[in-house]
């Protein structure tokens, strides 16, 4: 069972955002693969503390986690854990232009110049509420940008290469030295020439003029779970648009629209249905078909059915996505009162009306008042 976010941080769950960089920074800092010489437990766990602190730092996800757990958080529905590259690239994004790192890590064999990560690609994916019941899977068909084929995404063109930038010497960033009232500090910035890549294309490709991408379509098969809500979504890591020059793909964001349907009111994982009957069904009671997800079923109203009544059929709602178990249908009924009568409907109601009285709150008499509205209809 994995592990709760709060935990791996070790952080209370009303920890402010401070506190969790806090943690996050002590614990990446303790389990960086260039501190630990490549362990693979200590990878492990600096995945686990990245994956943690990535979903507690953004205010949405943090609430999907609080009140779904981690089912919902990252969009993912149990979606896949960040890779080590992806792990590396959040530490580097949030500290790596703190200063003083490269120094901590050694210098190491390990990229960390900067490269661009490609933009995220959100859209929009809706579904029936047939469709919430048993999952779906919907083909997408995408426009973006995509590494170039001509150079491989380096932006070189094919036979050349790249040359290291003269600016920042192939470090990715630049350094200057200020002085305030506190004492002299250094500021870390992105190398201006290169943009944080380290390296410089001369001679650009033909294809994609140095920007290592071109727009193309693509398709993506997006699995859409049981149970989802309107405004849950799916992340699909690395399906967004690719990253110039090689840089990282961004991520595909798919947020779920499930259509209304006229039928249901939806409450959660439960949902009402509204049974009309008329004056007499409510009366008598039956049996009565109404449409569920997955199919109609068949439920028994009771006799002296009042309008509001609820009937709770168990079992045919929606799926949770948490737990996979089913809601409830409840049925409602609402008795219908005719607008017009013809003369023997009329008739019938003047009879009743003379005999029914007062609500049976208030009803002096001993004989109730079912028993006299058979007695008019003959039931004897």
């Amino acid at each position: 069972m994995a592990r709760d976010y709060y935990a791996v941080l070790g952080v209370p769950r009303d920890a402010p955002e401070s506190e969790i960089k806090r943690a996050y920074r002590k614990l990446a800092m303790e389990f960086h693969p260039d501190r630990t010489n490549g362990d693979k437990r200590s990878e492990e766990r600096f995945k686990e503390v990245t994956e943690a602190y990535e979903v507690l730092r953004d205010p949405e996800q943090r609430a999907q986690y609080d009140r779904f757990g981690k089912a919902r958080a990252r969009g993912g529905f149990g979606g896949v854990h960040p890779d080590l590259a992806e792990a590396l690239s959040i530490f580097m994004r949030d500290f790596g232009n703190l200063g003083g790192f490269d120094g901590v890590f050694g210098g190491g064999d390990r990229e960390r110049r900067a490269r661009r990560r490609g933009s995220d690609v959100r859209l929009a994916v809706k579904v029936s509420l047939e469709e919430v019941v048993t999952g779906t899977r919907r083909t997408i068909k995408l426009r973006t940008m995509e590494r170039c084929e001509t150079c491989g995404g380096s932006g070189a063109k094919p036979g050349t290469g790249t040359e290291i930038c003269r600016t920042c010497g192939g470090v990715g960033e630049v350094r200057r030295a200020a002085q305030s009232f506190l004492g002299q500090f250094v500021a870390v910035t992105p190398c201006p020439t290169c943009n944080g890549e380290g390296s410089m294309v001369r001679d650009h490709c033909s294809t994609c003029r140095g920007d290592g991408r071109t727009r193309r379509e693509r398709t993506v098969e997006l699995d859409i779970p049981a149970g989802v809500s309107s405004n849950n979504y799916l992340t699909l890591r690395g399906q967004g648009q690719a990253g110039p020059r090689g840089g990282p793909a961004g991520d595909l964001l798919a947020v779920i629209e499930v259509e209304e349907d006229p039928r249901f009111e939806r409450h959660g994982d439960d949902l009402v249905y509204d049974l009309p009957v008329s004056f007499s069904q409510a009366a008598l009671g039956g049996e009565f078909t109404v449409p569920a997800p997955g199919g109609p079923v068949t439920l028994a109203l009771p006799a002296g059915t009042q309008s509001g009544s609820l009937v709770t059929v168990r079992g045919r709602g929606l799926p949770s996505l948490e737990s996979g178990r089913r809601g409830d249908l409840h049925v409602r009924a609402r008795v219908w009162t005719p607008s017009r009568l013809d003369r023997e409907a009329q008739q019938l109601f003047e009879r009743l009306r003379a005999v029914e009285g007062d609500p049976p709150a208030a009803e002096p008499s001993g004989k109730k008042f079912w028993e006299k509205v058979r007695d008019v209809l003959g039931g004897g």
